[in-house]
């Protein structure tokens, strides 16, 4: 049995597809066609409102599946609808290629191998985004994107606006999709790594045309403008909900929360310059005043720098209710430092609270910042203090 035909018969026995979004590229369409039938002829074509041969051109591969609709819609909605008709069709995955020559069907077999190592994972082909004939726009926005990825979901994708993917039909059957045009690809990523589907690469080849030929119907502006939009979204719901989420399921999940604490709270990999870094900013969301959100927006930067984020949450407790009056009154007192000769005095209580002082908030809120990071800055220094300590007892023990 050649290569092809055990190709082609994978694709049978794991019930995989191709699925073609085409948009007036009747130029490369019938190339792309061809080359994939060499591997597969599991393939769904659909139509996004072309306005040139399109139709008379995959009518000439009568294998083709074709969904044809009159008015252009965007390449998201064409691979929702292509999505929705391959399930129907009872196909476990679908890869997905464009049609506009960038990509080679050659490619094809690299997803079925890596297809049968992680069954239940969105596999990106990864390209070489260093080579010369790489449009800067598409240079930016790769590194744009694959940020904005890793900001939203904690994993690493080397080529986040690759269209050459493979997806796994079943586990995304129960997400529904809100987006239409190129920022779908981003949506399905972001929101399929927060179902917990895994997302891997293989690298693939890709072609750009020369600029005086290439066709691309993506709009710089209107295009980068959606995903954009739909990222500011995306991260924040990522810290308002998913993060926040993840982070309290692991805590009653036995095997994760003894696996977080060991990295989290020991941080054997992590320098005592972080973890006292992690103390001091602890030490600081708990007192800055913006109470009700110190917890959030703690996790957020903690995420974003990479702090241990279990020091971070025990440090920002602080402010329990025991010491909350106490924090107040010194808050209010550094304050009024910076009010001058609109200095006003106020005596400690067990009772002190923001609305005992409302007629003088403005002096709180400057000493409750002054004071967060007085007290910020001193507890990171200590805890760091300490640690060389701790460490250097514990190296002197053995």
């Amino acid at each position: 049995m050649s290569d092809l035909e055990i190709i082609n018969e994978k694709f049978n026995s794991l019930k995989v597809c191709v699925i073609i979004p085409t948009y007036n590229n009747a130029g490369t369409l019938p190339g792309i066609i061809a080359d994939v039938a060499k591997y597969t002829q599991h393939i769904i074509v659909v139509n996004d409102g072309s306005t040139d041969k399109t139709p008379q051109i995959v009518q000439s591969f009568p294998f083709v599946k074709f969904i044809s609709y009159p008015v252009n819609v965007g390449k998201g909605w064409a691979l929702r609808k292509a999505f929705a008709e391959a399930t129907a069709l009872n196909y476990d995955y679908a890869i997905t290629i464009d049609s506009d020559g960038q990509h080679f069907a050659k490619d094809l077999p690299f997803f079925i191998e890596k297809l049968e190592e992680t069954p239940d994972a969105i596999i990106v082909g990864s390209r070489n985004m260093e080579q010369a004939s790489i449009p800067g726009k598409s240079s930016f926005g790769h590194k744009f994107s694959n940020f904005w990825f890793k900001v939203e979901t904690g994993v690493n994708c080397p080529d986040t606006q690759s269209g050459f993917r493979l997806y796994p039909l079943r586990l995304l059957k129960q997400i529904n999709f809100i987006t239409r045009k190129y920022e779908f690809e981003i949506e399905v990523l972001v929101r399929g790594a927060w179902r917990g589907i895994a997302v891997d690469s293989v690298p693939v080849t890709v072609y750009y045309a020369p600029k005086e030929v290439r066709i691309s119907h993506f709009r710089p502006f209107q295009d980068f403008t959606r995903v954009s939009i739909l990222n500011t979204f995306l991260v924040i719901i990522a810290f308002a909900y998913i993060k926040p989420r993840d982070f309290f399921r692991s805590l009653f999940d036995k095997k994760k929360s003894k696996q977080m604490l060991m990295e989290q709270l020991i941080g054997l990999n992590q320098s005592d310059q972080l973890k006292s870094f992690s103390i001091g900013f602890g030490v600081f969301m708990g007192i800055v005043p913006i109470w009700g959100f110190q917890l959030i927006v703690a996790l957020f930067f903690a995420a974003i720098f990479r702090l241990n984020k279990i020091l971070v949450i025990i440090a920002s407790h602080v402010s329990l209710p025991p010491m909350i009056p106490f924090i107040i009154f010194l808050s209010y007192k550094s304050g009024g430092y910076w009010m001058g000769n609109r200095n006003a005095t106020i005596a400690f209580t067990r009772h002190i609270s923001l609305s005992s002082i409302s007629q003088h908030l403005e002096q709180y809120i400057y000493g409750s910042i002054t004071l967060a990071f007085a007290a910020g800055i001193s507890a990171g220094i200590l805890a760091f203090i300490l640690l060389k300590i701790f460490n250097r007892k514990a190296v002197s023990a053995f």
